[in-house]
């Protein structure tokens, strides 16, 4: 059956061959030809089963080249070799996992044949059926709760130049989701800068302007548990669908999706029918685009279709006016000189900065003490003491992993993979840095690793980081985070 296949499929490619000048100058068909060959060279038949037939295809570029060049050819063709009817299905080749041999596939169904005007492009095995993975089974629910926080408006946040752009960007997008050329809208930055706060305040003013858009604010946690769920349930496609019915999505903390091979399957499956389909994406993470470890290039690649932003943590002059903004909703006025005081000793992020802005209201009040330059050194000397932190190795450990969205058991392991190996010996070389432990002892802590294999470590990242950016970078937030 296999060899009856592969002979129709060379029939139908002879014949689109034979026909390719058809609608075009003869002195263009060399070149049609050598096109024509380099794209159906990588073509495949797999299967002809009950007039379905796929083929197998290296990317979703191959698919869409076929249909938007060939499909009429290609419909002329098999109605003569196979029978009016066919529909075609397309077999799409993606990465290989490590240890697998077989290539991983995703079958997509392709336009009908026998009306090529006709778009459908849907993953095999959707259905109509919309199931809404935040209902408690028997219990109807007919509004999806958006998850959205009223503090988080754009009333609320705090314009100043490290977070300008992406807020008039911003702005814009809640003017007409899904209909700038900003989507999806990528914000990054560090901790506490405010990432969150944007993403929901797009959320919370297309709610105010156009009520009857679905909009769904979650973490990428979130997603992510709700997918494990929806795969051990065998419901997959109820969870892809509830996504499809959503106008405006927002992520938070994107890279966290790093590793998770099948949950990236399904998001970028979700990601594309959103785009194509004109509704808004939002999506937050630590990291720009290019520096998330372990995810798939094609969502990468997808991350860079709209906008990315970069948030930075807020200067004087901003820290200030959070200051002034957070305490007169609260009938507080600071004099100029606590107020540069107040400002110039919290200078990471907006996050720490409220943090110590409601621990000076909360002591003020309990105490019942006037605000003055005085009881606030006292009340941030308090807050130091009190969130002053051991830094071990298990600590650090922990914020490594939280960092690069690898689980303790992976950074322990002994495995060599970039996606790994770059973390642990990031690992060691804080380890060596901020905690008075030997070689061998964080060898021991680094899942029994040789002192030689530290040592190596801490070398390597000293030096790598003075002339690769990237690394660079990492050690950089890592400091920030491990610090505070």
């Amino acid at each position: 059956m296999k060899e009856n296949l592969m002979m129709t499929w060379q029939n139908c490619l002879q014949f689109m061959r034979d026909n390719l000048n058809a609608a075009e100058d003869n002195s263009d068909l060399k070149k049609l030809e050598k096109s024509f060959d380099l794209l159906f060279d990588k073509v495949q038949p797999v299967s002809l089963v009950d007039n379905n037939l796929t083929l197998m295809v290296p990317s979703d570029f191959y698919k869409e080249y076929i249909e938007d060049n060939y499909l009429s050819l290609l419909s002329a063709a098999l109605k003569k070799y196979i029978g009016k009817g066919v529909k075609l299905w397309y077999s799409v080749m993606e990465n290989k996992p490590a240890g697998q041999e077989k290539p991983v596939t995703m079958n997509m169904k392709g336009k009908t044949v026998a009306t090529p005007k006709v778009q459908e492009t849907m993953p095999q095995g959707f259905s109509g059926n919309i199931v809404n993975p935040f209902v408690v089974p028997g219990i109807k629910k007919v509004n999806i709760d958006s998850n959205l926080k009223a503090d988080f408006s754009f009333d609320n946040y705090v314009e100043g130049e490290s977070n300008k752009f992406a807020s008039t960007v911003a702005k814009s997008i809640a003017k007409r989701p899904g209909a700038t050329a900003f989507n999806p809208l990528f914000l990054y930055g560090g901790y506490g800068v405010g990432k969150t706060h944007l993403g929901q305040a797009v959320g919370l003013e297309v709610k105010s302007q156009f009520p009857d858009k679905v909009v769904l604010y979650l973490s990428s946690e979130k997603f992510i548990q709700q997918f494990i769920s929806a795969a051990k349930a065998h419901k997959q496609t109820e969870f892809a669908n509830f996504y499809q019915m959503v106008d405006v999505l927002i992520i938070d903390d994107i890279q966290f999706l790093s590793g998770k091979s099948a949950t990236q399957d399904s998001f970028f499956h979700i990601f594309d029918y959103l785009h194509q389909n004109g509704k808004q994406i939002i999506l937050t993470s630590d990291k720009a685009p290019v520096d998330i470890m372990d995810i798939q290039d094609r969502i990468v690649s997808r991350f860079k279709w709209g906008l990315s932003a970069e948030i930075k943590s807020p200067d004087l002059e901003t820290r200030k006016q959070i200051i002034v903004d957070k305490l007169s909703r609260d009938g507080i006025v600071l004099t100029d000189d606590m107020l540069d005081f107040l400002a110039s000793e919290v200078k990471t992020n907006v996050r720490e900065l409220i943090g110590v802005i409601n621990s000076v209201i909360a002591y003020s009040t309990i105490y019942k003490s006037d605000l003055s330059l005085e009881l606030l050194k006292e009340t941030i000397n308090k807050i130091a003491a009190n969130q002053k932190k051991i830094i071990n190795i298990p600590y650090i450990q922990e914020v490594v992993c939280d960092y690069f969205g690898i689980k303790r058991e992976q950074l322990l392991s002994k495995t060599r993979k970039r996606e790994i190996a770059l973390p642990r010996q990031l690992a060691m070389y804080f380890a060596k840095e901020y905690t008075n432990s030997t070689f061998t002892k964080i060898g021991e802590e680094m899942g029994g690793k040789d002192h030689s294999t530290v040592m190596y470590a801490c070398e390597t990242i000293k030096d790598v980081s003075k002339i690769d950016k990237e690394v660079k970078k990492y050690v950089k937030d890592l400091t920030e985070r491990i610090k505070h």
